[in-house]
């Protein structure tokens, strides 16, 4: 029973963290077109989102999931390997864009919307592989 509430908190907390990993490039976007008077707005908008859902959700996701992977003997198992590789690079992809909010609230980010527009992508491949690996178990 503790492995299936495990389960169902951390697809809500995958949930959370793949929907602000989505949006935030989108806000940053926004907030580079915005005019000069309104991208205060923007931040406070981009740290809430990264402090208040993205890394509580990405902390959950990753302590259930470990919880769940030793519980179930996946670390013995390559396609697990492959998975936490592309989970590592979902936290740095997390990582950098704290990095970006810092910058765009500084004014020191020399990032274009033609960027964002392709860093928004980054998450979406991951999570497609990270699934696959999970549904399939391929090796």
């Amino acid at each position: 029973m503790l492995y299936q509430w495990l389960t169902i908190i951390h697809i809500i907390a995958i949930i959370s963290w793949m929907a602000g990993l989505l949006y935030l490039p989108r806000l940053f976007i926004y907030h580079i077109q915005a005019p000069e008077s309104t991208q205060e707005i923007f931040c406070k908008m981009e740290l809430r989102l990264l402090k208040i859902i993205m890394n509580p959700a990405m902390l959950v996701a990753l302590t259930t999931g470990l919880i769940m992977a030793i519980q179930a003997g996946y670390f013995q198992q390559g396609w697990f390997h492959a998975k936490l590789t592309l989970i590592l690079l979902m936290i740095i992809t997390h990582m950098m864009m704290g990095r970006y909010r810092r910058q765009l609230e500084t004014g020191t980010c020399k990032k274009s919307i033609k960027f964002f527009k392709i860093f928004n992508e980054i998450p979406t491949i991951l999570m497609i592989f990270i699934v696959i690996l999970v549904v399939i178990q391929p090796f």
